[in-house]
């Protein structure tokens, strides 16, 4: 293979805060100048990482990526969340060290939430990450001229199907129907349709890669949410929180399921052969969270502190740069990851 960069595609899954371990992952991969980002498909905190990221490479390069990811993630302790009782304020961080009271104010908005929807206590429909985003994201701009190809998941309240928006249409309800929690934000309409947080249906959506001509054979998934939990859940909180990891996984496995399928007909020279054209032979390789998010509170999904973001965004670098020790010869020749012993044993 040539000394050209290795092009390949990312999958950024959505978690609230531990989106900041994508946010590693992504400026150790513009740092290394032995790959390169030819598209991106994301969901929740995985599509404000890559929106990020593309208005960051349309300005700056990747040096500009960078510094834009850095900017929207230490910017996000400054962010004003008055109805979340869960953001850590200087003064919470000075008396409560360990987390008690941030755990006690997750427990009291959980019990809000479950019995007040945000139709009730946000009627204003106020979203505070909506100024903060398009104060470093020029939308219009963006759409006219993409440095790579965009796919934004988000769900159809109406039919329960994924709609992905692309980056030629891309606007700030677009990425904030994308990170729309339902218990959380009123629903965003869109050319009078409603949508919710991407994740339920397509966490995010793979299918569209596929049927892009001039995109790679090669994904690269950054996996948030857990795959496995050591402990049966028994508060409420966890189990519920374990209900969404799971759920926010299903579709994700699914389509997986389908790639390892087409692999095997693949592995068939004869099979191959028949299908010739009609189906593409795709790459998977991956970086986990599983072990840096493990014994994490789901309150933790809302710690928006300098301090934890930036911890997660050091870890999320460290296990690209594993990968990339382990793997860089693996990209555009072969899978690193082998899906049916990983995901679907």
């Amino acid at each position: 293979m040539s000394d050209a960069p290795r092009r390949l595609n990312l999958a950024l899954q959505g978690g609230g805060s531990h989106g900041a371990f994508a946010w590693g992952l992504l400026d150790a991969l513009l740092e290394d100048e032995g790959f390169e980002i030819a598209g991106i498909t994301a969901t929740s905190a995985g599509a404000m990482n890559a929106v990020i990221c593309a208005e960051g490479l349309r300005t700056g390069g990747r040096a500009g990526a960078r510094a834009a990811l850095d900017a929207f993630w230490t910017g996000l302790s400054e962010v004003k969340t008055p109805f979340s009782p869960v953001s850590m304020t200087a003064l919470r961080k000075a008396f409560d060290p360990l987390g008690v009271f941030q755990s006690a104010a997750f427990k009291w908005f959980d019990m809000l939430t479950s019995v007040a929807s945000p139709y009730d206590f946000n009627p204003w429909n106020f979203n505070p990450l909506r100024d903060h985003l398009t104060d470093q994201v020029d939308f219009a701009a963006l759409a006219a001229d993409p440095p790579l190809k965009l796919f934004i998941s988000a769900t159809r309240v109406g039919s329960g199907t994924v709609r992905v928006f692309r980056e030629g249409e891309l606007t700030a309800d677009m990425v904030l129907a994308s990170a729309c929690l339902p218990y959380l934000f009123q629903a965003v309409e869109i050319g009078g349709e409603a949508y919710w947080d991407g994740g339920y249906v397509g966490n995010p959506a793979l299918f569209p890669l596929f049927y892009e001509d001039d995109l790679p054979d090669d994904l690269l998934i950054c996996w948030i949410n857990p795959l496995e939990q050591a402990e049966v859940p028994r508060d409420s909180g966890a189990i519920l929180d374990r209900l969404n990891e799971i759920s926010f996984n299903a579709s994700l496995l699914a389509e997986l399921r389908s790639i390892a399928f087409v692999q095997s007909l693949l592995a068939d020279e004869v099979i191959a052969s028949r299908l010739a054209g009609r189906y593409r032979s795709i790459h998977v390789h991956a970086v986990e969270a599983d072990t840096a998010l493990a014994g994490l509170p789901v309150a933790s999904k809302f710690d928006t502190s300098t301090a934890f973001l930036t911890g997660l965004k050091d870890q999320g670098r460290a296990r690209f740069q594993a990968f990339a020790a382990a793997h860089r010869a693996d990209v555009g020749v072969r899978s690193s990851v082998d899906i049916r012993a990983r995901y679907l044993k």
